[in-house]
């Protein structure tokens, strides 16, 4: 087991279900709801799992991919992962099937695609090129446990990227 695959592994689950909620017509609020609800709670654990466990480690190991140095990765990452937060809070605020809804989807969506296209080219790359499997299978253990014990989600909090880097560095 590999954490870099299980955080692919979240990202194809994640497009899949965007893709999803684009097929189901907007008056069937009972489905979209729950694609919505599962979605969520899929990209607040994902991106909280990433932050403990997998920004930590590359901070420490990884040595830059695709131009950018580990810190800048993981301050970019982390500053998407807050406008992630925050576009995701604003589809809560709207009327399920109304077109203000479907518009905070597909801001929900832009944020994250454009967030792991990046995560994948490089934050991704520069773990699996720096690190072991010994590593990577040890912190994939820990990261499928935190996501399946926090299945429902967790409570989404904007972090300081700044200060966080300070911190895990």
């Amino acid at each position: 087991m590999d954490v870099t695959q299980l955080i692919l592994d979240d990202h194809a689950e994640q497009r899949r279900l965007f893709a999803i909620i684009e097929q189901i017509e907007a008056n069937d609020h009972e489905a979209l709801r729950a694609v919505w609800s599962r979605l969520r709670g899929l990209l607040d654990t994902h991106a909280r799992a990433e932050e403990v466990f997998f920004y930590p480690e590359l901070l420490k190991l990884g040595r830059g991919a695709d131009g950018e140095t580990p810190k800048g990765e993981t301050k970019d990452a982390i500053k998407d992962h807050n406008e992630i937060r925050d576009t995701a809070s604003r589809v809560d605020d709207e009327d399920v099937g109304s077109a203000k809804w479907f518009d905070a989807v597909a801001a929900a969506n832009k944020a994250n695609s454009d967030h792991i296209a990046e995560e994948e080219r490089q934050g991704l790359t520069d773990f699996r090129r720096h690190t072991d499997t010994q590593l990577r299978h040890r912190l994939a253990v820990r990261f499928i446990g935190f996501e399946l014990k926090h299945l429902t989600g967790v409570k989404p909090v904007d972090l300081d990227v700044d200060a966080y880097v300070a911190e895990k560095s």
